[in-house]
């Protein structure tokens, strides 16, 4: 293995951990928070119970998405140091930023796991905000270092080098507000489908008590309203790659030969050899639509870039393909439930459980994809038509050793939070248990 095959292996494995990491840090506190809320108005044990589990939850994937994180930082300025050098002053603002969001999280959320028992109901719910703000603020705040990356601005090239740099230039890429908007929807959609699919599963069970029935219902009004957004931000980002980064439309869209009225493609397999697809659906002028708001609009195909600057258009049409599909697969999951609750029978069919249960791992299968159409559709550029990826790559060697050092690491970090969150999903807490019954009785 190559250094610069190796550089790139090492962020992708290190990136696909920590993303779900980070998207089940961002999603827990809101579900957490949504709890308690209807504990406190309710008066009923068991949103507080949910609460409590969610809010371990919670702590647990701060502090591993903490040390992913971090493992992160200190890749980037060991695989990739010209790019850093370069770079590193432009989107330093962003990571400051995400480190004071990171900082108000971790107070906060000390002072919600401790303040149970010990500040009023009200305090402690009001306490719990700010994790759910700041988690998301995290997020957002990062992604505007890639965002950067995506739509280089604020700055002017001079000999190469970056000079007049706006503090704020992350902040002003046309990418930012459209990718922070989407990453943090399907988060948001991830965390509530994997949870809804636990709690599915505790009602396969026999576990048909209120305590189950409520995490369903919480997780999935979240899952669903974001899910149904989703596609408004994926139609407002498309259009803003269709004239940012034309080339990675054109490969999402395996659109090879520059043409108007563009047809829109559903599934197929791309042959960049021939540029004929196999086994794909067109809607006639679709994608020029989508794209320009005009049917007879004309957008670049591949062959309007030179050989060496187009995207690997196998990989980024199908992660696109398999992103939107998951997608549309989730809104209906979501619509099919509440098309049953708005029926009036909470008693749930076996076979929605069952689907709840195996379409849980959809949403982070669309995270990863669609993270895999931004990364791979952006090459061979690191910072879009100003760096190519092969020059910001360090010469030092070592780089497969440290590719499977960090591998490692990542792997055991999934492994303890999967089998602590494994321990915190098993049934219902004997406390609201015993509250409820009391309450009954």
């Amino acid at each position: 293995m190559d250094t610069l095959t190796a550089a790139r292996a090492q962020m992708e494995v290190s990136l696909a951990f920590h993303m779900v990491f980070a998207a089940l840090g961002i999603g827990f506190p809101l579900l957490m928070v949504i709890s308690e809320g209807l504990g406190l108005k309710t008066g009923q044990a068991h949103y507080l119970a949910l609460a409590k589990k969610w809010a371990k939850a919670t702590a647990l994937t701060f502090a591993i998405g903490a040390v992913s994180g971090t493992a992160l930082a200190f890749e980037l300025g060991l695989l990739w140091p010209t790019f850093m050098g370069f770079a590193g002053s432009i989107i330093g603002s962003a990571f400051t930023l995400e480190g004071f969001a990171f900082f108000i999280e971790a107070i906060f959320l000390g002072l919600y796991l401790y303040g149970w028992k010990r500040l009023s109901p009200l305090a402690h719910w009001l306490t719990g905000i700010p994790v759910a703000i700041s988690g998301m603020l995290s997020g957002a705040l990062v992604v505007a270092a890639n965002a950067w990356m995506q739509t280089p601005v604020g700055f002017d090239l001079v000999d190469g080098k970056a000079v007049n740099v706006n503090p704020l230039a992350p902040f002003l890429s046309p990418a930012w507000l459209d990718m922070a908007l989407h990453s943090t929807l399907s988060c948001y959609i991830a965390t509530g489908f994997a949870v809804a699919g636990v709690y599915a599963m505790g009602l396969l069970k026999g576990r048909n008590d209120r305590y189950h029935r409520s995490a369903l219902t919480i997780s999935l009004g979240l899952a669903t309203v974001t899910a149904l957004l989703q596609p408004i931000s994926g139609h407002i980002s498309a259009q803003r790659v269709a004239k940012d980064q034309p080339a990675k439309l054109a490969a999402m869209e395996a659109l090879f030969e520059t043409q108007a009225g563009a047809p829109l493609l559903i599934g197929g397999i791309p042959d960049p050899e021939t540029g004929e697809i196999h086994f794909g659906i067109e809607i006639p002028k679709a994608l020029s639509f989508m794209a320009t708001n005009d049917f007879n609009a004309e957008l670049r195909g591949l062959n309007s870039f030179p050989p060496d600057e187009r995207p690997n258009v196998v990989i980024t049409h199908i992660a696109f393909q398999v992103m939107v599909g998951a997608g549309f697969a989730l809104i209906g999951l979501g619509l099919w439930f509440w098309w049953r609750r708005w029926r009036g029978k909470f008693s749930l069919s076996r076979r929605l459980l069952w689907a709840l249960v195996l379409g849980s791992p959809l949403g982070f299968i669309a995270l990863q994809a669609g993270w895999i159409v931004t990364e791979v559709g952006r090459q061979p550029w690191i910072i879009y038509g100003v760096m190519r990826t092969r020059d910001a790559v360090t010469t030092v060697a070592g780089v497969p050793q440290v590719f499977y050092l960090f591998s490692l690491l990542y792997i055991g970090l999934a492994s303890v939070l999967v089998y602590l969150l494994r321990q915190l999903a098993t049934g219902y807490p004997a406390e609201a248990k015993e509250s409820e019954a009391t309450h009954a009785a």
